[in-house]
């Protein structure tokens, strides 16, 4: 065996969080103990913080460091942390969705192909029941993975798009992040034959194709990506406009959903929530999250949708006593 090859096998011990004895790790490696302890040295400059207790009966433990040094998976592990990032990259929480398209962008492009194959085929084979997700709109994790590494490296991307109309378009874009709005992902980016800024819905996105050319990063309008999203939706929305009051400190119900609906004080521990072209079961849904009491809500749709819900939830736990 190799010394890398040793080095690596010798991590993957040291991983499964066990106390080794010195010469249960040499019988394993099948090496010397003065061997040993020069692979545990060498792990030690890679930056993994091996603990040692010498004397009879010493052993070596991997301890928790204060940074995460490169991780050594077998093949199972591997697939299922792809997977498990997959699932997380859709889920309704913006934070962990967006950290687990990153993670993704780094980890599907080190795997060894036969397990891209098996990862490729999970995804191919499951389907995902996601709340209030309409036919049609479901974003590629590869679609996603592709745009997220386009947007980290300063890459270039070609793709096919469609517009709500049905209309069918080529563009050649220069991607610089990815926005998470309600249960959608957006990509914003300048759009080089139109030469202005666009944003995209990535399920309506066909075969993105890096193009291996770079780009200097241009600066975003106004510096917030997300704002300057939200912003294009408003301008192209069709639905309605909503509002609600709520009886709860701006700051806080801005912490909560500030990031796709405008917050505004309007008296101690009060604030108004605005938006346009919200799906009113979305609006509903935000206003429950504020955890502050709603005061009052417009249009009708909306309050509907909250009746509607109420009434449910009380046939589900009963009239109280």
């Amino acid at each position: 065996m190799s010394t890398s090859s040793r080095t690596l096998r010798l991590l993957s011990l040291l991983q499964t969080h066990r106390y080794w004895s010195g010469d249960d790790l040499a019988d394993r490696l099948e090496v010397s103990i003065r061997t040993l302890r020069r692979d545990i040295d060498r792990l030690r400059d890679l930056g993994y913080p091996v603990q040692a207790d010498r004397g009879v009966g010493g052993g070596y433990q991997l301890a928790p460091g204060a940074a995460m040094p490169p991780l050594v998976l077998d093949d199972d592990e591997a697939v299922a942390l792809v997977v498990g990032l997959q699932s997380a990259a859709h889920s309704g929480l913006a934070n962990v969705a967006e950290a687990s398209v990153r993670a993704l962008a780094t980890v599907v492009p080190v795997l060894p192909k036969r397990l891209r194959r098996q990862v490729e085929a999970i995804g191919a084979s499951t389907d995902s029941l996601r709340p209030e997700a309409a036919a049609g709109e479901a974003t590629d994790p590869g679609t996603l993975v592709a745009f997220a590494q386009a947007c980290r490296d300063a890459e270039r991307v070609r793709f096919g798009y469609s517009s709500a109309s049905g209309e069918a378009t080529e563009r050649h874009v220069e991607p610089v992040r990815l926005v998470t709005v309600g249960r959608r992902y957006y990509l914003l980016g300048y759009d080089l034959d139109r030469a202005d800024w666009r944003s995209f819905r990535l399920d309506r996105v066909r075969e993105p194709s890096p193009t291996g050319v770079r780009f200097r990063p241009r600066e975003v309008p106004g510096g917030d990506a997300a704002a300057y999203v939200r912003a294009g939706l408003r301008r192209g929305s069709r639905g309605p406009e909503v509002s609600a009051e709520i009886a709860a400190d701006a700051d806080q119900v801005r912490e909560r959903i500030g990031r796709w609906f405008d917050v505004t004080e309007s008296g101690p521990g009060r604030c108004r929530v605005h938006a346009e072209g919200i799906n009113p079961e979305w609006m509903a849904f935000a206003l429950a999250h504020t955890g502050g009491e709603i005061l009052s809500v417009e249009p009708a749709q909306v309050r509907e949708v909250m009746r509607t819900w109420a009434s449910r939830f009380t046939r589900a736990v009963g009239t109280p006593s």
